[in-house]
């Protein structure tokens, strides 16, 4: 016999677990032991839960309410990290209605989203949907940061997420006004009809960035991959980015995917955040959008930013590059939406080379929410056919241009040359491999640094 009731669900991994048993079997198993012994009983004990069911590297509780899910996952995280140990956790709570078997064991939709806000999660962290939030939001737990709607498998509609902010971010110092890093989401629509979302944040003169590779305004701003980038070009400015057709929150089936559709949509967008004159950054194939833009309005751009760019795409500069990206292009079409995705891990890895296993991972899970894999293809096709050789020249504002020494996905020498065809362009090599700077990597600094001074 089945009962249905409302209640609290929290799921729960160990981070790494394969890893773990590969390198240690026994002491692996015997440290888990001892972290439901030490940590997870006494936890579900003093909140009031009910274990379900423990899945070697995972358990599943049940609550009578959010409030005690939620302090009994933070007691466990802030337990974990005061005991310096080496095992963690990944924690997602939910709220809804379950089903539950004679047995005692529970499941349905909101047992699911549980599961799935804990895969979410970072190694130590704590997600949380919508629904909890609301129910906590002013219990004094501890902090959350939201992480907009997200689309989760097998449930139909968008979950809003809430990820607790670490300890460290929490307490982490900020030089300008809180209230000026809230971003604001608005859309318009290019000269094809195609709707585009785009977002303010920052307060005092605008820098606008162009779009690049799966941009999402919401899941970006709260990635630890991303956000710290755009902070801190928020952070005596007003950043306006936007995400490109085909990604994100503008529309997905689009009936163009070229270089000139990505030049007016930022046309567009300029045109509908009312700004006359303005730096522009191009990071990656928005460097060649940037060009183009630059070229086309050099009574607007007033400095010109590029990082890790190129004016000539892959599928153009040699039979080997052209073979590896037609070849990825399949795989996208293939394999871009499947959960557990070696084409995006493949793929981030070059992104990402000297990022840690969670950023990679973090990473690829949110690209697979960003677009489907048809619509990823055709825009590595679109960019991998730029062409903005002849525009070089043209380019008649001050230009900086950056790239990592030991880029995977835009080689150097790319970035080289497509820096010696602008007149007076400056070209700086920043240190690693990655195309995307994590918040610890060294060329990040560096970044920050270089158009600090560009700008000044």
């Amino acid at each position: 016999m089945t009962t249905r009731r409302l209640a609290a669900v929290l799921a729960a991994d160990v981070a790494g677990f394969s890893g773990l048993m590969e390198r240690d079997e026994e002491g692996t198993l015997a440290r888990i032991k001892a972290l439901q012994r030490e940590v997870l009983d006494p936890g579900i004990r003093d909140h009031a839960g009910r274990l379900v069911k423990t899945t070697g590297d995972g358990f599943l509780v049940e609550f009578a309410s959010a409030s005690d899910a939620v302090g009994c996952a933070s007691a466990m995280q802030d337990a974990l990290r005061r005991a310096g140990d080496a095992l963690q956790l990944r924690i997602g709570v939910n709220l809804g209605e379950i089903i539950v078997e004679a047995d005692g064991d529970i499941y349905g939709d909101d047992v699911n989203i549980a599961a799935r806000l804990q895969a979410l999660a970072e190694p130590g962290g704590l997600v949380i949907s919508g629904k909890v939030f609301d129910e906590i939001e002013d219990k004094g737990i501890c902090a959350f940061e939201s992480r907009g709607k997200q689309q989760v498998k097998n449930i139909a509609r968008p979950v809003r997420v809430y990820a607790a902010a670490s300890p460290d971010v929490a307490a982490a110092p900020r030089s300008v006004d809180l209230a000026s890093m809230k971003q604001t989401i608005r859309y318009c629509r290019s000269s094809d009809g195609v709707r585009l979302a785009w977002a303010t944040v920052g307060q005092g003169p605008p820098l606008v960035k162009a779009s690049n590779w799966m941009n999402h305004l919401e899941t970006d701003w709260s990635s630890p991959v991303w956000h710290h980038l755009f902070e801190g070009l928020a952070q005596e400015r007003t950043l306006i980015r936007y995400d490109a057709r085909g990604n994100g929150l503008s529309d997905w089936e689009v009936p163009e995917v070229s270089l000139e559709a990505f030049v007016r949509d930022l046309e567009t967008v300029v045109d509908a955040a009312g700004v006359d004159r303005f730096p522009l950054l191009g990071i990656s194939q928005g460097a060649a959008i940037s060009i183009a833009y630059a070229v086309r309005h050099p009574d607007r751009v007033t400095h010109l930013i590029l990082y890790g760019g190129f004016a000539l795409g892959p599928l153009k500069r040699s039979p080997q590059e052209k073979a590896k990206r037609e070849a990825l292009a399949t795989l996208i079409r293939v394999g871009w939406e499947d959960e557990e995705s070696t084409v995006r891990d493949i793929f981030v890895s070059q992104l990402l080379p000297d990022a840690t296993p969670d950023q990679r991972r973090i990473l690829a899970d949110q690209q697979r929410l960003i677009t489907t894999g048809e619509c990823a293809a055709r825009y590595m096709e679109a960019t991998g056919r730029f062409d903005v050789r002849d525009l070089l020249p043209q380019v008649s504002v001050p230009t900086l241009a950056m790239h990592t020494r030991g880029d995977l996905i835009c080689p150097i020498e790319a970035g080289k040359a497509m820096a010696a065809g602008i007149p007076g362009a400056r070209f700086v090599v920043l240190p690693g491999r990655n195309h995307i700077l994590p918040h610890d990597d060294p060329a990040a600094e560096r970044f920050f640094e270089e158009i600090a001074l560009f700008l000044r």
